[in-house]
C-alpha cells in the first residue's frame, strides 16, 4: 500500500505527461501538507482561546489569543532572510533538476543548508533580545505584553528547526517530491496537537505551553526532512564538500531570493504597522483579528499551493527547454486554483460566524465580548472572501514569474500594493470610521484595505506576466553564471 502511495506522490518529473494531471497529482499532497502546517497556529489559537482562564492561568482566553496574535507579525519580520534563501534555492533546484545537472543541484542544496544554519543562529539572538522592545513599539496593551514577549522568546529558541523544515521541504518539492514532506508534516502536526493538549489543557502552561509544543514539533519535522534529503543519493549528494558555501551559488541564490525576502520583509513591516492600528482599536479587536487570520490561513491555501505547484512545474520545464508545456500548465493551474477558491468563498459567506466561534470559550467569556467577537469576525471574513479569487490569480502568475527567475517584479508590485496602498488605506478608512464606540476606527478598515491590496496586486502581476519578459531569462545557460 505504501509503495502505491509513494508511486503517486513520490518525486515527480513534471516535464512529461498531461499538465493538468501532473499539477493536480503534485498539488494534492502539497495541499494536505499546507493544511497540516496551518494547523500549527490554528490549534495553538483554539487551545489558548478555549482553555486559558483567570482562575487557572491568571488571564482570559481572549487575552491569550491576543498575545499570540501580537507576536506573529514580529516573527515574520525577523525571518526575511530565510524567505530569500528558500526562494532562491527553490528556483535553482527546480531548474537544475529539470536540466539533470546533479553537480550544481548538489552545490545549491548544500550551500542553502549552511546559509540557513548561519542565518538561524543570528536571528535567534536578535529575536531573543528585541522581542519586548518591538512589542512595546507597536503599542501592545500592557495587560498581555508579558505573555506576548515570553511567547516570542520561546518561539525564537526553536527558530532554526522551523527554518530547516521550510527550506528543506521546499527543496524536496523543487525535486518534485511532495510525499515525504507531507508525511513528516502530518507526524509533526499530530505531535503538536498532542503536546498542545498536554501542556495547556492538562498541565496548565497556557501561552508558554503552545509555544513549546510548536517548536518541539517543528524540530521533529526538520530532522525527518534532513534524513530524507541525505538519502536521495541518486539525485544529489550532500557531504562536507557541498556544505561549504560556494561563492557563486551563494550570490546566485541570494540574487534570486532577496527580492522575495525583501517582499516578505516589506509585507511583515506593513503587518506590524497594521498590528499597531489593531492594538489601538480595543482590547478584544486583536483577538478578532487573530481568529480571522487563522481562518484566512486555511482559505488562502489553494491559491498559495497552486502557486507553488505551478512554480515547480514551470521551473522544471524551463530547465528541460520544453517551452511548449508552459501555457497548458498555466491554464490548468488557474482552473484548479479558481475552482477551489470559489468553493471556499461560498463557505465563508455561509459559515463565517461559526468558524470564529471555534476560537472562543463561550462559557468562560463575557457574553457581550463573545457576541462582539463572533459578529465582527464573521463580518471580516465575508469582506475578505471577496478577495480570494483575485489572490488565486495573483499567486498563479507570481509563481510563473518566480519560476523563470523574475523575482524583482513581485517585490516591486508588493511594495506598491502593501506600503503605498494597504497601510495608508487602512489608517484612512479607520480615520473616517471613527465613532463613539470605535474611537480609533472600525475593524472593517483592516480587511477592506487588505482586499483592495490583493486585487491591485493581481492586476499588476497579470500585466507583468503578459509583457512576456520572463520568457527571455536564462538562469542555467552557462556554467559560470547564475
Amino acid at each position: 500500500m505504501l509503495e502505491k502511495v509513494k508511486s503517486l506522490f513520490g518525486a515527480q518529473d513534471m516535464t512529461v505527461g498531461s499538465p493538468m494531471k501532473v499539477i493536480a497529482k503534485f498539488t494534492i499532497p502539497l495541499l494536505i501538507g499546507n493544511l497540516a502546517q496551518q494547523l500549527y497556529s490554528t490549534v495553538d489559537s483554539v487551545v489558548v482561546g478555549k482553555y486559558c482562564t483567570i482562575e487557572r492561568n491568571g488571564y482570559t482566553g481572549v487575552d491569550a489569543l491576543s498575545a499570540v496574535g501580537a507576536s506573529g507579525p514580529i516573527i515574520n519580520l525577523l525571518i526575511v532572510l530565510f524567505i530569500a534563501i528558500a526562494t532562491g534555492a527553490g528556483i535553482l533546484v527546480a531548474q537544475y533538476f529539470g536540466a539533470k545537472d546533479k553537480e550544481r543541484l548538489s552545490s545549491c542544496v548544500g550551500t542553502s543548508i549552511t546559509l540557513v544554519f548561519i542565518a538561524g543562529l543570528f536571528f535567534t539572538v536578535v529575536g531573543l533580545v528585541l522581542s519586548r522592545p518591538l512589542l512595546t513599539l507597536i503599542n501592545t496593551p500592557q495587560k498581555y505584553i508579558d505573555l506576548a514577549a515570553s511567547y516570542l522568546q520561546i518561539s525564537f529558541i526553536g527558530l532554526i528547526g522551523m527554518a530547516f523544515y521550510n527550506i528543506i521541504s521546499g527543496i524536496l518539492r523543487g525535486l518534485g517530491d511532495s510525499f515525504y514532506p507531507l508525511v513528516y508534516l502530518l507526524v509533526s502536526s499530530a505531535l503538536n496537537i498532542v503536546l498542545d493538549i498536554l501542556f495547556v489543557a492538562s498541565l496548565g502552561w497556557g501561552v508558554h505551553g503552545v509555544a513549546w509544543a510548536t517548536i518541539i514539533s517543528q524540530g521533529v519535522s526538520a530532522v525527518l526532512c534532513i534524513i530524507r534529503l541525505t538519502r536521495m543519493k541518486n539525485i544529489l549528494s550532500i557531504n562536507t564538500k557541498e556544505l561549504v558555501p560556494n561563492k557563486e551559488m551563494t550570490l546566485c541564490t541570494l540574487k534570486l531570493g532577496l527580492p522575495a525576502g525583501i517582499t516578505q520583509g516589506v509585507f511583515s513591516l506593513a503587518m506590524v504597522m497594521v498590528q499597531n492600528l489593531t492594538n489601538k482599536m480595543g482590547d478584544f479587536v486583536p483577538a478578532i483579528n487573530v481568529a480571522i487570520m487563522r481562518v484566512d490561513g486555511f482559505a488562502v491555501l489553494p491559491a498559495f499551493t497552486f502557486g507553488l505547484a505551478i512554480s515547480t512545474y514551470i521551473g522544471q520545464n524551463i530547465g528541460a527547454r520544453k517551452q511548449e508545456r508552459l501555457k497548458p500548465g498555466e491554464r490548468s493551474a488557474l482552473v484548479l486554483a479558481l475552482g477551489i477558491s470559489s468553493m471556499i468563498v461560498s463557505a465563508l459567506f455561509i459559515f463565517g460566524k461559526c468558524f470564529i466561534g471555534f476560537f472562543i470559550n463561550k462559557d468562560t467569556t463575557d457574553a457581550h465580548i463573545y457576541q462582539s467577537v463572533v459578529a465582527l469576525g464573521g463580518r471580516g471574513l465575508r469582506i475578505l472572501a471577496v478577495g480570494y479569487i483575485a489572490l488565486g490569480i495573483q499567486q498563479i502568475y507570481a509563481g510563473i514569474l518566480r519560476a523563470a527567475g523574475d523575482t524583482m517584479s513581485s517585490m516591486i508590485i508588493s511594495i506598491i500594493t502593501t506600503v503605498v496602498v494597504r497601510v495608508p488605506l487602512a489608517y484612512t478608512i479607520a480615520f473616517f470610521t471613527r465613532s463613539e464606540q470605535w474611537q480609533n476606527g472600525h475593524p472593517d478598515a483592516l480587511f477592506l484595505s487588505l482586499v483592495t491590496s490583493w486585487t491591485l496586486n493581481a492586476t499588476l502581476t497579470f500585466l507583468r506576466y503578459k509583457q512576456g519578459k520572463w520568457k527571455k531569462i536564462d538562469l542555467i545557460g552557462k556554467k559560470d553564471e547564475c
